[in-house]
């Protein structure tokens, strides 16, 4: 028979409490989200409010000491970066350059793009300028809700005749009559059933003396697969036609937009906004933090400093204790990026100095050594993040590439591998392309043992046509 004891017993464990899962969560929100987040959290927490504009002016000053700071025998071959900043205090975070306000938003209106227009929107504006009947506007506008984004029918006319329904009992023949009226409409080809249809209406609205333009006509309804596949040869037979007046066809074809609702969009633009901001001093490459990404908040000192012991203050003390909670888990964040993105500058000096063919190996496992931080953490910290670069603004995981091992046993970033094949294209022989093959050969020359397989997997990454292909377009898509 088994009895009840009592037995003590020795364990670890991590814990999420709810500090560290904050915490996780504010390192992984980019800076539009978090600047969101905090203003939700100022309008819910009254120990926390929006800093003054005098107070404070939140600048960091970078230096990089690669002649001056003495390196650590450990790291000799890498470039020390010192970051000198004023620091967080314990109540405040760092200030961005203007006071965070309302009218952020009234700054946001002003340079946004109020002048989109959908396709749909465009397409009814004309539907009301036709002149229609009721009933042939009633069917347009069906239509035209049928019409994708691309500018493509995606319904068939039976499903627009049963959208119409009970107020409208229209055949699949009218409804491709007044098919054929929108597709009259601006932009042109919009209202096409398919890709051959869609070009179809582009060349109809051009002149029929146009040299080859009933064999774009005729290539466009019947021969779009030989085009796509590059078979110039079967397409000459196919039609009969001289090879002048197929490349005459061709080009009527290849001038036609395969997707005309594209032409007209309401997306606004859409910007990032740079995290980090790396710069060349006088010292050698300083890094900051972008101020404007800084949220303005502080803790409420006249609050907290009006609760008690009192039982009635137990919502307040909790809410202070969340305020402090974020400010902590700011500055968290704020040290993590800043140590990350130092790191990264150390290993990518020679990338900002000479380009993408100088790109180091590095994985996540390199930075979370530097930093002494686990590699989930650095997933987490270039996710979303962005650093402004004199060669441009990149996402912080982009300068994480695998590596391939060099003959002299160094290793060669990936993405400087690819670097050196789009250069190699481009200054290539249009007349004699160069191969895979080739290309590998090339660059095992150089000390990159790469395979014929992995060049012909990485420029299909880029976008570039085969040689065969450039051979006969002339064109490296690119």
């Amino acid at each position: 028979m088994l009895k009840p004891s009592l037995q003590l017993k020795l364990g670890q464990q991590l814990t999420m409490t709810p500090q560290l899962q904050q915490a996780i969560r504010l390192l992984q929100l980019p800076a539009l989200e978090l600047q969101a987040h905090i203003r939700e959290l100022l309008e819910s927490n009254v120990m926390l409010e929006p800093m003054e504009e005098t107070e404070g002016t939140g600048t960091f000053e970078a230096v990089v000491t690669a002649a001056e700071q003495p390196k650590a025998p450990e790291r000799s071959a890498e470039t020390n970066v010192e970051v000198l900043d004023e620091g967080w205090s314990d109540h405040s975070v760092g200030p961005a350059e203007t006071p965070w306000s309302g009218d952020d938003e009234e700054r946001q209106q002003e340079y946004a793009d109020a002048s989109g227009q959908s396709l749909q929107e465009h397409l009814l504006w004309q539907l009301e300028l036709a002149s229609l009947a009721p009933r042939d506007l009633a069917i347009a506008r069906a239509i035209v809700d049928a019409i994708s984004d691309d500018g493509y029918v995606t319904e068939s006319l039976a499903e627009v005749a049963q959208t119409l329904k009970p107020e409208i009992e229209a055949s699949a023949e009218e409804i491709a009559q007044v098919l054929e009226g929108v597709q009259a409409l601006d932009p042109p080809g919009v209202g096409a059933r398919s890709v051959g249809e869609c070009i179809e209406l582009q060349l109809r609205q051009l002149d029929p003396a146009t040299p080859g333009f009933a064999t774009a006509l005729e290539i466009a309804r019947h021969h779009l697969e030989l085009v796509a596949e590059r078979e110039l040869s079967l397409l000459r037979r196919e039609l009969r036609a001289s090879e002048e007046e197929i490349a005459s066809a061709l080009a009527l074809v290849r001038s036609c937009h395969p997707r005309p609702g594209s032409t007209v969009s309401a997306g606004s633009a859409e910007y990032v906004v740079p995290d980090v901001f790396v710069r060349r001093t006088e010292h050698g490459w300083g890094v900051e933090i972008n101020p404007a990404t800084l949220p303005r908040v502080r803790l409420n000192q006249s609050y907290a400093s009006l609760i008690g012991r009192n039982a009635s203050h137990a919502t307040m003390r909790a809410q202070l204790q969340e305020a402090r909670w974020l400010l902590k888990s700011l500055e968290i964040r704020h040290e993590t990026l800043m140590k990350v993105a130092r790191s990264i500058v150390e290993r990518q000096t020679a990338f900002l100095e000479h380009g993408e063919e100088h790109m180091r190996p590095m994985i996540l496992k390199d930075i979370a050594e530097a930093v002494a931080m686990h590699e989930s953490t650095i997933s987490r910290v270039t996710s979303g993040k962005y650093m402004h670069t004199p060669r441009g603004v990149f996402e912080l995981r982009y300068f994480f590439s695998s590596q391939v091992e060099g003959a002299d046993g160094s290793g060669t970033s990936s993405t400087a591998i690819r670097a050196k094949i789009r250069k190699l294209v481009k200054d290539e022989d249009s007349e004699a392309p160069l191969s895979d093959g080739r290309i590998a050969e090339l660059l095992s020359s150089e000390g990159i043992p790469v395979a014929r397989r992995t060049v012909a997997k990485y420029r299909e990454a880029m976008g570039i046509a085969a040689s065969n292909e450039r051979r006969r377009t002339g064109s490296k898509q690119m």
